[in-house]
């Protein structure tokens, strides 16, 4: 028994000690644990209403109007070769479909907010590039004003010394401060009231988000529907009043995989579900229905580790360095709560399958598993929920049906209530 024990305490210390990396990064902690606070109207950030390309393979240059001067930061980036501008929120009040086509140096390009306060614009290169002058003009003789980035082709030998760490200042301090309003600090007070709730904490992850818009078929944004989602059963779960319901986004923001494992440890979350609905490429053919996937270091097939190569790459899309992510903490001891936490996760898993399967459509094979980071949490029960494919029409036909939402909210509402109930029962009965 004294053995037992002592195993506990220990485990408890290194649990603390893997707790408390994510501490440095606390303001985004606290953004997702408010509820939605008032924000400064739309008008009042800088709008954005063209954007344009010009120029060959040898030269090009990116122009997008505004109805204002913003500071600005560029850098590149390797591996896939990328720009990334950083610049004050703005309203991106651009024509659907910019950005999907390229021109000279670049491919694609995309834009949205990465934070309270800070957007961001990734470009796509074709190749090595480097950025040879970047300006910003006022407003003149009837003109708008404007963000200017022009582009120079390189050879990878002249693009790597650009990449050396000083000339490589880190990406995320270029954003904006947020407004106040939109972070609140948190006080002492509150945080007694957050130790005093004896709640079980659910945390809720819409998947992908402002620069990072997931799949897209037919008009419909991956990002806004699981959005959709994730709100609807926020507002079922708390209606129980049973729960702390917490979604590590509730706008259309975007939020780095390892800050969304972050929110769930920090609040030492009873379960995670993270909410995303998948497409297929063409080539692949068609499939439809939910899916349930839980972690594991081999994924079940083909698809499942094909979606979660995807799905880990959402920090690359939107230009953050996966390198400065905080090493894991290695330990015998946190293997062992890794391993309970898994037969949690499955257990929840065909929970909610069972649930689901009576209400709403699921792939043939609705239970699978693969190695996705957003998943790596050792101590928080966690699964990712593929509510349907958006590139089956009869799958987004429901997706953005309220009715059918209705019902697969209710279905995982209930599959959730279930599982809570007996953990908590047990958990009970062993004190």
């Amino acid at each position: 028994m004294a053995s037992r024990a002592n195993q506990r305490v220990l485990l408890g210390c290194v649990l603390l000690c893997a707790a408390a990396l994510p501490c440095a990064d606390s303001s985004r902690l606290k953004a997702a644990e408010s509820q939605a606070q008032p924000s400064v109207a739309a008008a009042n950030f800088p709008a954005a209403s063209a954007a344009r390309l010009a120029g060959d393979g040898k030269q090009t240059r990116f122009i997008l109007d505004l109805d204002q001067t913003v500071t600005f930061r560029a850098v590149t980036l390797a591996d896939p070769y990328r720009v990334v501008v950083d610049v004050p929120q703005v309203n991106f009040q651009l024509p659907a479909g910019t950005g999907a086509g390229g021109r000279g140096l670049v491919k694609a390009f995309r834009y949205g907010l990465v934070m309270p306060g800070g957007s961001r614009i990734v470009f796509d290169l074709t190749g090595p590039a480097k950025i040879a002058n970047s300006y910003v003009l006022e407003a003149a003789n009837g003109q708008p004003a404007r963000l200017v980035l022009e582009l120079e082709e390189v050879d990878r030998a002249a693009f790597v010394p650009s990449l050396a760490p000083e000339n490589r200042p880190e990406l995320r301090p270029a954003i904006a401060d947020p407004p106040p309003a939109t972070v609140p600090a948190s006080t002492p007070a509150e945080a007694g009231q957050q130790k005093a709730d004896g709640r079980a904490v659910v945390v809720i992850d819409p998947g992908h988000g402002g620069i990072d818009n997931g799949t897209q078929s037919s008009g419909e944004s991956e990002k806004n529907l699981v959005l959709a989602f994730g709100l609807a059963l926020r507002e079922r779960l708390e209606k129980t009043g049973k729960y702390r319901v917490v979604m590590t986004r509730d706008d259309d923001t975007f939020i780095p995989l390892n800050d969304r494992v972050k929110v769930a440890r920090s609040l030492k979350a009873a379960l995670f579900v993270s909410i995303h609905a998948d497409a297929l490429p063409r080539a692949e053919g068609d499939a439809q229905g939910a899916t349930i996937y839980t972690l594991s270091d081999k994924a079940s097939d083909a698809e499942a580790q094909r979606l979660a190569d995807a799905e880990n790459r959402a920090d690359a899309i939107a230009g953050f360095n996966l390198a400065e992510e905080p090493t894991d903490v290695a330990d015998i001891l946190i293997d062992l709560t890794q391993r309970e936490t898994r037969t949690f996760s499955s257990r929840f898993a065909r929970l909610l399958m069972g649930e689901m399967k009576s209400t709403v459509r699921m792939h043939k094979h609705p239970l699978k598993s693969a190695g996705f980071r957003v998943l790596k949490a050792p101590d928080v029960p966690s699964v990712l929920v593929e509510i349907g494919y958006v590139s089956n029409k009869g799958d987004l036909d429901h997706l953005v049906s309220e009715g059918w939402r209705s019902r697969a909210v209710g279905s995982m509402a209930q599959a959730i209530e279930g599982f809570l109930a007996k953990r908590i029962a047990t958990a009970g009965s062993s004190n």
